[in-house]
């Protein structure tokens, strides 16, 4: 649509702003266009991205976002504990399964053995001691690998330390069942379950961490993949914020075919290039604590 040939707003448009949105879509982020799409009475969205960090790069909503989110760090995390609820279904499987394994623990360990005490390979039996501390590990995976080879590890060998270490796994569904509702009740589930984690690790790129990450209000540690020959020094770096990476953000490579890269230290002071994907960027805390 062309804006200046139009004389009065349409009733409705359709906004697609989705990873493989192109060069149009991403005209609804150009501060110019904002005058006339608050004159459109209904505005309807598809989006499987977390863009609100580039909201914050759009002059006639920086006043007024500053005033709802004060601190950038927490605007998904007061977005989703505010507008995400469990339904009754969801809650009780929630519920059950941290009463039943999570609630008794010393500390709660969302996914990932990097963190965990080490085995003590020449010992069979544990040290004796009074003040062990127990230590609850809930495997969010769609395999079950992970959770027997985690589970076993802790069973066959004593920890170096002592601690006594529980493995747990809500489920394992081995693939995504798109339009399956049950499944997406696990999911919902199983994603406020590791919400409620005292140490959380997430893998890169993840939607699903990110929203667990946000729920608990946590900074993850982040497992990177390893792709072909390549490695990173940090395998497993801390997370600068709880925000979610915003992975697809436009105008972050220019239009001439260069692909160059826009600065993401020039944007603002709260917008940082994601940790887990170099394309995308995030929210951070910009004020000094």
């Amino acid at each position: 649509m062309n804006i200046s040939a139009v004389s009065q707003p349409p009733p409705f448009l359709y906004l697609y702003l989705s990873y493989n949105y192109d060069d149009y879509d991403k005209l609804f982020y150009k501060d110019q266009n904002q005058g006339f799409l608050q004159n459109v009475p209904w505005l309807i969205l598809k989006s499987d991205q977390y863009f609100a960090p580039y909201l914050f790069l759009i002059p006639s909503f920086q006043e007024e976002l500053g005033r709802l989110f004060p601190d950038t760090e927490t605007v998904f995390h007061h977005l989703v504990r505010y507008l995400f609820h469990p339904s009754n279904q969801a809650w009780g499987l929630i519920t059950r399964f941290y009463h039943s394994y999570l609630a008794t623990a010393d500390q709660r360990i969302g996914l990932q053995e990097k963190l965990l005490p080490k085995v003590d390979e020449e010992k069979q039996i544990a040290t004796s001691s009074k003040n062990r501390t127990s230590r609850a590990i809930t495997i969010a995976s769609l395999y079950p690998e992970y959770y027997e080879s985690i589970k076993n590890m802790y069973w066959m060998k004593p920890t170096v330390n002592g601690d006594v270490i529980g493995v747990y796994q809500p489920s394992h569904e081995e693939f995504q069942q798109f339009g399956n509702n049950i499944h997406n009740i696990k999911a919902w589930a199983e994603i406020n379950i590791l919400s409620l984690s005292d140490v959380l690790v997430t893998s890169s790129w993840s939607t699903f961490g990110y929203v667990a990450q946000g729920l608990g209000g946590l900074k993850p540690w982040i497992l990177y993949v390893p792709t072909g020959d390549r490695t990173t020094d940090q395998p497993c770096p801390r997370a600068m914020s709880m925000e979610p990476c915003f992975h697809f953000p436009p105008n972050y490579y220019k239009n001439t075919g260069s692909r160059r890269r826009l600065a993401t230290a020039s944007l603002a002071p709260h917008i940082r290039q994601c940790e887990d994907a170099t394309s995308g960027i995030k929210l951070v805390n910009d004020k000094p604590l």
